[in-house]
This record gives C-alpha cells, structure tokens and sequence, in this order.
C-alpha cells in the first residue's frame, strides 16, 4: 500500500469504546492519504465523528459484527456496496477485535471494487487481503489497530504521541449548570450487564464522596435516567446528567473533571481521551492489558482473576458477580484520594498527560 493514498477507508463497525481506541490508527490512516472515510456501525458513529483525521462517516449495522444482529439481507448488503463503490475508494483497512474475523468485511470490499485491503486476519484470506497482518493476543487495542495501519503503510504524523484524543474544541457545556472545580464524575451504566457494578454501590459511592468533600456529577445515557437519578440523589447537591449530554457534551464534562469513576464502558475510554484520570470497575471478563483506559493514570478496582476472566460473557456467569461485588464504597473513595491529591487543578486536560501510554497502562490493580 502507499504511504501517501488519495481516498482511504477505515472500517471499524461495532461500539463507541473500540471507535474511540482506534484513534491513533485513524490519524495515522489520515497523515498518508488525502481524504479519511470511516464506516462504522450506529454506536460508534458519534464517536468518528469526534476523531481528529475523519473526513466523513457513512453508518452501516453489519449483522456479523453487531451484538443482537438482524438477518443478513441481499438488499441491505448490496446498498453497503453500491455506497461503497461510489466513493471511489483506493484502500481500506478493517479493524476489528481479537474476536472478530475481517475476512466477510473484506468480501464486501472487494465486492465494492477497492483495490487494496488491509486487516488483521489469522485465518488464510485467499485473494481477499492484500495485506493480511498478524499480532500478539495481549497487547492494548489502540498499539493493536496502530499495528495495523502501519503494516499498511501508513505512520503517525511527527509530534503525535499515540494517545488517545478528540477534535478540539468540545462544545460548551455551561447550560448543564455544573458544580465549580474540581469535581468527580459517576458514570454508574455500563453496556454490558456483566460489566456493571451493583446499583447499591455507585449510590453509597456517591454519598461517600459527598459526605468527604467532593462534588459530584453523575451521567449516563437516556435509558440510564432512573438509575443517575438514583445515585445523584444520594450525594448532598451531585449534579444528575442522566440522558442530557450528547457524546460531545459528555466529553466536555469529563475533560473538566478530576477523575471519573466507570465500568469497563465507552466513557471510560472517552475519559481517556480528554486526559482525565479513571477509576475503573473492571469485570474481568475481557483482559484488562487489552481493554483498560489507555494513556492516563487509572487504578483497576475488581478482582482480575475471577472466575468469569476471560469469558467474554454478556450477562454474568457467577452467582453474586463477585468479580466487582467485592468493591466497596470505600475502595472507590480510597482509589478517587490518590487519583486526585496529586492532581493539580488546572483547566488544561494534557497536563495530566506526564509519563507514557506503557508506563500508564501497568498502574497496579488494586
């Protein structure tokens, strides 16, 4: 593949969180071509379009990768191509999870007349790959897709770090009527059921760290407004943003706090993203060295050795989910203290940015 191409297309097709991880591959893909269309499916589409390097994103719902996929339809799959194809596209690179295959994406792509096609495959790909790229399991996501973008030809620009990042500037979220700095975010929701910490938890997390002095803002999506109400109500004036942000204003709102407590969830890595330290209620059932908050200073709260780990599981397969039942309240507020004592307060988010992506991501499991 050239180092320099007109139009490029990355294909990353399920969720906000892994759109978000793909970032640094994303602007490596934009430094070598002239134009960056990304096709994606609906939950990660918001996010594209928060990455610097993207040009335009085209939404598709592909029912090999979506987690409740719909049949696989001729017509469906034959509007993906003609839209594909009339974009006149000259490479494409497919990322995926370690458990995702790239090889019916790439089917697709051929079928749409794309010269060359790049993605991580370990099963043989006959003429459907021109660059077929292997990698090591256990690595982050992001240095995973970054991998790959180079085994295509394409390099990170002089000057960028690798991180995680979003376009600036984020919106202004003044009318959300915020709490003065510093304050800590709560984001109780989680994606997946087994990712998520008991509802009971995050409303004695919130009275804690109220009752210690920190103001609290809690936010989720607008399925989740019965639960943020729950847990905001529970803190002495904690903020309750539950369904009232867009990605954009979510983004805005972590940037500006000192630390933001999250299951294994897209806001965790979009707190990444705008550089602030995480407190991460991590279910075990994906490994942590692939899927942490990547970049920042974060501490792992659960037990990693659990027996759901690496299960992958959806709903959790352990009577009492004692990979994170086993957190307390106070373990929360012990982990929030050392993210934040040290912490100065400053309205510039890259500060917080001192040591490396490697050296960040071995914080120690607590």
């Amino acid at each position: 593949m050239p180092l320099v191409a007109d139009h490029v297309l990355a294909v990353r097709l399920d969720s906000a969180g892994d759109m978000l991880l793909s970032g640094p591959a994303l602007r490596a893909l934009a430094a070598g071509s002239h134009r960056l269309t990304v096709l994606t499916g609906p939950l990660g589409a918001e996010a594209a379009g928060l990455l610097p390097g993207v040009d335009d994103v085209t939404v598709w719902r592909c029912p090999w990768i979506a987690a409740n996929p719909e049949p696989v339809d001729r017509s469906d799959v034959d509007a993906v191509v003609r839209n594909l194809r009339r974009r006149r596209l000259d490479a494409a690179v497919v990322f995926t999870s370690f458990h995702q295959s790239a090889l019916p994406t790439a089917l697709l792509l051929r079928l749409a007349g794309i010269r060359v096609v790049a993605a991580i495959s370990d099963d043989y790909p006959g003429s459907l790959l021109d660059v077929r790229h292997r990698v090591e399991d256990d690595i982050p996501e992001p240095e995973r897709a970054l991998s790959l973008a180079r085994a295509a030809g394409f390099e990170l620009p002089d000057g960028d770090d690798g991180r995680l990042a979003l376009r600036q500037p984020l919106p202004d979220v003044g009318q959300l009527r915020l709490p003065g700095r510093p304050y800590v975010v709560l984001h109780p929701g989680a994606s997946v059921p087994a990712r998520a910490w008991p509802a009971t938890r995050w409303t004695a997390t919130c009275s804690l760290l109220s009752a210690s002095g920190h103001r609290v803002v809690v936010t989720g999506g607008p399925t989740e407004r019965e639960l943020t109400a729950a847990v905001a109500t529970a803190g002495t004036g904690a903020v309750d943003l539950g369904g009232r942000t867009s990605l954009p204003e979510l983004a805005a709102v972590l940037a500006g706090a000192d630390a933001v407590v999250v299951a294994n969830t897209g806001p965790a890595h979009l707190a990444a993203a705008v550089g602030t330290p995480v407190v991460s209620l991590f279910a075990p059932t994906v490994p942590a060295v692939r899927w942490a908050p990547y970049g920042v200073r974060h501490l792992l709260l659960g037990d990693q050795h659990a027996p759901c780990r690496d299960t992958r599981a959806r709903e959790c397969p352990v009577p009492g989910h004692p990979c994170l039942s086993s957190v307390s309240a106070e373990d929360v507020r012990r982990a929030v203290e050392q993210l934040t004592t040290s912490l100065p307060h400053t309205t510039d988010n890259q500060m917080r940015r001192s040591d490396s992506p490697s050296e960040r991501r071995h914080e120690e499991a607590v």
